[in-house]
């Protein structure tokens, strides 16, 4: 898919710019035709004669540029691309492309470009975690930007381990040919949910009693996640909260991860306000009263050592009742082994959401954890009963009716 391909490779600042060099061969391997643009950070970490020796052309660094500005070169440069491919993107860079800003020629290319682009972040950990980052990446994920990585892993500058390292070359030029071969007529009309922020909790929560013990739960993420990407799938600005889970973040998506209830709540309220709330996370109900500071040891007389509980935050009720920012749309999730419709019209109610998708979870529906469930739409105006789908029908499913919803609903 890359053969002939024209591909604009932006590498901004960071230490991961030393692999943009095995980048460039990956892509020309795939036939692509690679023009490189160099930030003055990324001049910092590799030269432009290393980068011009393995794309075999020009190699551009400065807007003011006589020479390649005669022809106004960075519009031609936005306009002839296939495809703007940014790696690394530093965080200062995704905070420009967010704002607007152009006050160089990697910000003016991106700017003025009408065609795909493909963001690689690469940076600190924390610096990705910030909210200002999470809130950008979620602006250009709206804006139809697509993102590869980070990915999990040491950090090259720091020592420093989590979530912040480039994706490797090789996966960056596999999602540069995906984009390309997938890639929507400007002619389709407007996504149906263009325009919108979802917010969308999914997975457990783990609760610690000591440093090495929690309470938890069997929730694996799946349905929650997948609503998160057919939300994006849509058009939506997605916020994901995410408990741990042992499954990758949906694409198009803003992950925050959280392990508490009470972090899942702070960041809930932090990610508001929204058009649509869903609250599909299986919220563990109690906390130990005090986490140990030590591994709690037998002691040998034979007694469990005694664990204090008390009940967490209800996360679905604090959004409910919360006078200002409660969403147009409010659906949260009743995971049930008895007296399902019953106890789903009361969570209705107790806690002011509009819609409950009610599930049994017990043991022999295999629903926690797998891969199908059967629900059942509980609302003011009635019971709607859904057979028995895969978690990425029921997903696409309930995204279709929430759109409908708010189309009725003139919102």
């Amino acid at each position: 898919m890359l053969t002939d391909k024209r591909v604009v490779l932006i590498i901004s600042g960071g230490i991961a710019a030393y692999k943009s060099l095995d980048l460039i061969r990956r892509l020309r391997e795939r036939g692509a035709l690679v023009q490189a643009v160099m930030t003055r950070g990324a001049q910092q970490f590799i030269t432009p004669l290393a980068v011009g020796a393995l794309t075999a052309s020009k190699v551009y660094t400065e807007l003011f540029d006589r020479e390649a500005e005669q022809d106004v070169g960075h519009i031609r440069l936005a306009r002839d691309a296939d495809l703007i491919l940014i790696a690394p993107a530093t965080a200062d860079l995704m905070a420009k492309m967010s704002h607007g800003i152009a006050d160089d020629l990697a910000t003016a290319v991106l700017l003025a470009t009408d065609k795909p682009v493909l963001v690689a972040p690469a940076m600190n950990p924390k610096m990705w975690s910030h909210p200002a980052t999470t809130r950008n990446v979620a602006t250009l994920k709206a804006d139809g930007l697509a993102f590869i990585g980070p990915n999990a892993g040491e950090m090259a500058e720091s020592g420093e381990a989590g979530v912040g390292r480039m994706a490797e070359p090789i996966e960056i030029a596999d999602a540069a040919e995906r984009i390309l071969s997938e890639t929507p007529s400007r002619d389709l009309p407007e996504l149906p949910l263009a325009g919108r922020h979802f917010l969308i909790t999914s997975g457990p929560t783990h609760e610690p009693i000591d440093p090495v013990r929690y309470i938890a739960n069997r929730s694996s993420g799946k349905q929650g996640h997948a609503i998160a990407a057919a939300a994006a799938a849509d058009g939506a600005q997605v916020t994901l909260v995410s408990g741990p889970v042992a499954i990758p973040d949906p694409q198009g998506v803003a992950v925050v991860h959280v392990e508490t209830a009470e972090q899942m709540l702070a960041a809930v309220t932090k990610a508001l306000p929204a058009d649509v709330a869903i609250m599909a996370a299986a919220v563990a109900d109690w906390r130990a009263s005090s986490e140990g500071a030590q591994k709690i040891k037998k002691d040998g007389s034979g007694q469990p050592p005694a664990l204090n509980l008390v009940e967490n935050p209800d996360i679905l009720a604090t959004i409910g009742h919360h006078e200002r920012l409660r969403p147009r749309l409010l659906v949260g999730f009743a995971a049930e082994t008895q007296n399902l419709l019953e106890n789903a019209r009361g969570k209705l109610e107790r806690k002011r959401a509009d819609w409950i998708v009610a599930n049994d979870v017990s043991p022999e529906t295999g629903v926690m954890g797998g891969d199908a469930n059967t629900v059942r739409i509980v609302s003011a105006e009635g019971i709607e009963d859904w057979p028995n789908l895969d978690k990425t029908e029921v997903a696409r499913r309930l995204v279709a009716r929430i759109a409908d919803y708010l189309k009725s609903q003139g919102a």
